[in-house]
């Protein structure tokens, strides 16, 4: 086999790679070159990669591999390709309690790993409101480099501080995690205005207003930019439109407000619009934010997968989560091209409702689901899912947030126990 001049090479992997994109299954020869990893397909075969590749190699006389000259811009690592940190057949993750109810959540969070016999261990690092210095911040930073993965709770921004920098937004501009992801879907037992809602937000999470780049121009004048790029909205559009193909998504729906910035948001909808013409098994359109969110709360059916800028997101997010019952029920998934964070879906720290036994733990044990699936753990994540479900629709166990009168530890205690009960090995005793 040729070599590739200045490059080393190791971790080289035979083997069959399931692609996001409309790329079908193919077999690939793959390896990893410190931070980058390529993957070199028969000559013919879709291929992607996710740097600009080197040079080509070749396999044999039978069949040659090459690598395209194409650089990654567009697309996300997809599972297969993530490094997670495993050691002893045990996965590492870091957990990060914050601010509020945010060190309740995670609590039980871990109490229902132990009960479940999952093969997940933490590494806690306390980022919060309080612990403003940098060390900390880095000291979080390089755990979820280290381990692929995080469980959070929100962190609070205090407005007096003099690291004024939301630590949440840079957390995710530090590690790029660009694209946050909410399925907003009605629970049967939940009475809310609307039924059967099952929509998907898929919001750019590291540009727009949230570039976090604003100053004070002169005394009383203050300027705030919005950041939007061709090769960050070329990555969210191509994601999103991976998503609903991959996971039989019929619609998706571009939200912007084009027809006032006609430049930023005129960016965004004029690439979203030009990516939409490689899926046309996706029916595409495009609303302004003023009119989908009118739409949103009124006719929200109409809705299957919504694309958006991340203000936008931030905004119709709270809004759908509102439709199906409120902060306290669904999860927010945050990826980047080698790590993932996961959250609550409104990102709220609740501290009025801290300590008081009152909290709704159901969005972030939907939180720690969505972790034991990026960890390839389908199995147990299906057994808490079904605990989840059966708790919130068939006990109908409802914290206030809900309507109900069930504690925070009412409905963890259930769901705790539930999981056990799937989990745990049962010995019986022979008789004579």
């Amino acid at each position: 086999m040729s070599r590739l001049k200045n490059v080393f090479i190791a971790n080289w992997n035979l083997s069959r790679i399931s692609t996001t994109s409309s790329c079908a299954k193919i077999s690939s020869l793959s390896f990893s070159s410190g931070s980058h990893f390529y993957q070199i397909s028969a000559n013919g075969l879709p291929q992607k990669f996710l740097t600009k590749p080197l040079g080509s190699i070749s396999k044999g006389s039978q069949s040659n591999w090459v690598i395209n000259r194409r650089q990654f811009y567009n697309e996300a690592i997809t599972k297969e390709y993530v490094a997670r940190a495993k050691y002893g057949g045990r996965y590492m993750v870091t957990v990060l309690p914050g601010d509020g109810i945010g060190p309740e959540m995670v609590t039980y969070v871990r109490q229902l790993f132990k009960a479940g016999g999952f093969p997940v261990d933490f590494e806690e690092v306390i980022l919060d409101s309080y612990h403003e210095d940098p060390e900390t911040m880095n000291e979080a930073i390089t755990s979820i480099l280290r381990n692929g993965a995080a469980i959070k709770g929100n962190i609070e921004t205090r407005e007096h501080s003099k690291y004024f920098l939301s630590r949440n937004v840079e957390l995710r501009l530090r590690l790029n995690l660009f694209v946050n992801i909410v399925h907003c879907k009605s629970h049967p037992g939940i009475c809310t205005r609307h039924k059967d809602i099952d929509i998907v937000l898929i919001r750019q999470n590291t540009e727009g207003e949230y570039s976090c780049l604003e100053h004070e121009s002169v005394n009383g004048v203050v300027e705030s930019l919005k950041i939007v790029t061709r090769e960050k909205t070329e990555q969210v559009a191509r994601y999103a439109f991976d998503y609903a193909r991959s996971n039989e998504r019929k619609k998706l729906t571009c939200v912007h407000k084009a027809n006032i910035m006609k430049l930023a948001d005129g960016l965004f909808l004029k690439i979203c619009t030009e990516i939409a013409k490689e899926y046309p098994d996706i029916e595409f359109n495009n609303m302004i934010i003023d009119n989908c969110s009118m739409q949103l709360v009124s006719n929200p059916n109409q809705f299957d997968v919504l694309l958006l800028p991340n203000l936008y997101g931030n905004i119709l997010t709270n809004i759908a989560c509102g439709l199906v019952g409120g902060p306290g029920i669904t999860s927010g998934r945050n990826y980047g091209q080698t790590h993932a964070v996961f959250e609550t879906g409104t990102r709220n720290t609740g501290k009025k409702v801290a300590g008081q036994n009152i909290a709704n733990p159901i969005a972030m044990f939907s939180a720690s689901v969505d972790l034991l699936e990026y960890l390839k753990l389908d199995s147990y994540a299906q057994i808490v899912r079904d605990a989840i479900y059966k708790a919130v629709n068939v006990e109908k166990l409802h914290t206030p947030d809900l309507g109900g009168k069930a504690t925070t530890s009412d409905v963890a205690d259930y769901i705790i126990n539930e999981v056990k009960s799937q989990t745990q090995v049962k010995v019986f005793q022979s008789q004579a």
